[in-house]
């Protein structure tokens, strides 16, 4: 999600990533429907609200409870917002409860937020003293510290390898449950970081050695991976014909997704060797989206936000089946 780096000393503005860009590629139609999947501090809703007509719409969502106390007083004075707390992979549900069938662009920009890692309470951050949280809802599911408390030592190393890319994934996970079972549970930030910076002999230049943990089990705790592909499940159905399709990820593993995603509907699969060979029938694939952009922030972006460095957005577009508009469409 568009956010900068907590900071030791103080808390650092909170700067949406790609602001222009995403919201100048996401309007097709000023007066038409729009979600924001991650509402945050709604840098983007605010931003996609100036530049829509008055008869235009914008569905805004995010599962953090804090996000959705912050934007509350927008959403009073502004009638064309919709602000739900929900999770971006219930888009669709939020839209039939609203009696919307299609929109004309969808936004989603994934990850973390800097008031979530700002707020030491929230557990998102090793940097300070905290109990081990993590979850964007803090009124549901279960926090990092209860799965390292109730995990085993494979588990524990799958996660961290996975969602970390955690080359001491092994050592972590042993020292975790070695001091489990000593009858010292990890239950606080200070605690994990410290036991990282044991278990880690290597250290990447300019990066905390729990920085992988962390993010590792924050993808876990709120099982982002399963939300985006949730999410992304709904576009073909829900996406009118021309609109947008928008999403800025922070991490190689979402932008994957993403891009696989948008790829799959623009081109037919592959052919194996073995179906090359056959006597196929005409191909039946019909290109469902066009890939329209792949953007990365710019060098005043990237120098005045660092956290911006890593974020890519990619851009598609619905387009209509074939025959759509009739005979000679």
């Amino acid at each position: 999600m568009s956010h900068v780096p907590s900071s030791a000393a103080a808390p650092l503005q909170h700067r949406t990533v790609l602001l222009r860009q995403a919201v100048d590629w996401l309007v097709v139609d000023p007066q038409g429907v729009y979600v924001d999947g991650t509402f945050g501090r709604g840098g983007h809703a605010r931003e996609l609200l100036s530049r829509l007509g008055s008869g235009a719409r914008v569905v805004a969502l995010d599962r953090d409870p804090q996000a959705i106390e912050a934007g509350a007083q927008l959403a009073r004075q502004e009638p064309r917002l919709q602000l739900r707390q929900a999770a971006f992979s219930r888009w669709g549900q939020v839209l039939d409860e609203l009696g919307i069938d299609s929109v004309q662009g969808l936004l989603l920009d994934l990850g973390v937020s800097s008031p979530q890692l700002d707020d030491p309470t929230r557990g998102f951050s090793f940097r300070g003293d905290a109990l081990l949280d993590m979850r964007m809802d803090t009124t549901r599911g279960f926090t990092a510290a209860q799965f390292l408390l109730e995990a085993d030592v494979d588990e524990i190393t799958r996660v961290l390898r996975d969602y970390g890319d955690e080359r001491a994934a092994f050592a972590i996970a042993k020292a975790i449950v070695a001091g489990r079972e000593r009858g010292r549970p990890i239950t606080r930030t200070a605690e994990l970081a410290a036991l990282v910076a044991q278990a880690v002999r290597s250290r990447e230049p300019g990066q905390d050695p729990a920085t992988r943990t962390f993010q590792a089990l924050r993808i876990h705790v709120n099982a982002e991976l399963a939300e985006l592909e949730a999410a992304l499940a709904q576009v073909m159905r829900r996406l009118a014909v021309g609109g947008r399709l928008v999403v800025i990820s922070f991490h190689s593993l979402e932008d994957r997704m993403v891009k696989q995603f948008m790829q799959g509907h623009a081109r037919p699969p592959a052919l194996t060797p073995q179906q090359r060979r056959l006597p196929l029938p005409p191909a039946t694939f019909v290109a469902g989206l066009r890939l329209l952009a792949r953007v990365r922030p710019d060098a005043a972006e990237a120098r005045e936000n660092p956290r911006s460095r890593s974020a890519v957005m990619r851009v598609a577009e619905r387009l209509a089946p074939p025959h759509a508009g009739g005979e000679g469409a």
